[in-house]
């Protein structure tokens, strides 16, 4: 038994809105996809027996996609120390705080222990002008060759709108236009047509974008080009938060101890994680010229903290997913306090350390594909391949 059962899928569409990432990694057909089901299946297989259930569950569970990306993400940290020839103990009882840390592991005659963490950024729809999944789905699957269409939410009703009519309405006010001509316009200035939907105290209003020539054809293809403009909220310090989550949680180890963080972001800044760990730097203007220095506000350099010194170093990877983990490499930020434990360093981790309030960075050794048993293009081939049209459209 594994993860995903093999058997045949027949759905090659991208995720919908309404539906939840396990239901999509069950669903999704395809080589590529079939990839990515076999290494997860492959990588659980590696677990000890009495763990495989517990991250199993995680994996399947559709009812919370942050419980399903952290499930992947300790699975990917668990492969990444395998590949890196360490021995690796999970949930062993160790520390002053009687818990049970992620990893113990093991390499050469060292031990240090790893403790994975997921944190993804809070994202939003403007305000509360957002559509229901289902009726976003609706609008994606309207039958569509020659046009994308972007929406807006104008106004929102208190019930979910009749999804049979507005799908009717939208097929025929497409169906009407002519994408040569609309582009004709377009080039003189004429703004692209538009439509507007009422119903219920709903009022959507949308814009037609012609696809260009080669990318017509295909009325199964996705129909919404553009939604509408995401809200990302000021959580930079959400990896510090991660890290003052797990870094106090087990008390005195006797072990290097690093938190493995997974950065889920839409705009994943290394300066944001630097300020975090490091402090925000700082620019001192003296009258033969300037310094630079940092704030007593990161999570090593925070004068009233003297317990972080517990954590050797912070172990990120910006968005790790089955289609990213051959490809990024993981970046050890190590501790500058002195009485912290010295992080082990594998092979495949970039390394970044605080000198003089500067961070001075050192390339990995040799690629994270090559401690994960994949190649540097896996998985291999389109995720959503395109259709091509046939001979009678």
């Amino acid at each position: 038994m594994g993860v995903y059962i093999s058997r045949h899928r027949t759905d090659a569409t991208p995720k919908r809105a309404s539906e939840s990432d396990a239901e999509f990694f069950e669903r999704i057909a395809g080589p590529f996809w079939d990839q990515v089901r076999d290494v997860i299946n492959e990588w659980w297989s590696h677990l000890p027996p009495d763990a495989q259930p517990g991250l199993r569950s995680r994996l399947r569970d559709r009812n919370s996609d942050a419980n399903v990306f952290s499930a992947l993400w300790e699975l990917y940290v668990h492969e990444m120390l395998r590949g890196s020839g360490c021995t690796v103990e999970i949930e062993q009882q160790i520390g002053t705080g009687g818990k049970y840390p992620d990893f113990l592991v093991t390499r050469d005659d060292q031990q240090f222990v790893v403790e994975a963490i997921w944190t993804a950024e809070n994202l939003d729809a403007t305000g509360s002008r957002s559509l229901p999944p289902q009726v976003v789905d609706v609008i994606d699957r309207v039958p569509s060759p020659n046009f994308y269409v972007a929406y807006k939410v104008d106004s929102v009703g208190s019930t979910t709108p009749q999804q049979r009519r507005l799908k009717n309405e939208l097929t025929r006010w497409l169906a009407s236009l002519d994408p040569d001509q609309v582009t004709a316009e377009y080039e003189q200035k004429v703004p692209l047509p538009r439509h507007t939907w009422q119903e219920a105290g709903w009022r959507l209003s949308f814009e037609a974008i012609p696809r260009s020539p080669g990318r017509r054809g295909d009325p199964t293809s996705r129909t919404i080009g553009f939604h509408p403009s995401v809200w990302v909220a000021d959580d930079s310090d959400r990896v510090l938060k991660a890290v003052r989550k797990k870094g106090r949680k087990y008390g005195e180890l006797g072990l290097p101890f690093i938190v493995a963080v997974g950065n889920s972001a839409v705009f994943p800044e290394d300066e944001d994680t630097e300020s975090a760990l490091y402090g925000t730097s700082v620019e001192y203007a003296h009258h033969t010229g300037s310094t630079f220095g940092r704030n007593a506000d990161g999570y090593w350099t925070a004068a009233q903290d003297q317990t972080h010194s517990r954590v050797s170093g912070v172990l990120t990877v910006d968005n790790p997913a089955p289609w990213t983990w051959a490809k990024k490499a993981p970046v050890l930020w190590q501790s500058p306090a002195p009485d912290s434990l010295p992080a082990p360093v594998l092979p495949t981790w970039e390394t970044v350390q605080l000198v003089d309030s500067h961070v001075e960075r050192q390339s990995a050794a040799r690629p994270i594909h090559t401690s994960l048993g994949l190649s540097e293009d896996w998985p291999i081939g389109d995720a959503f391949p395109r259709r091509r049209p046939s001979a009678e459209s």
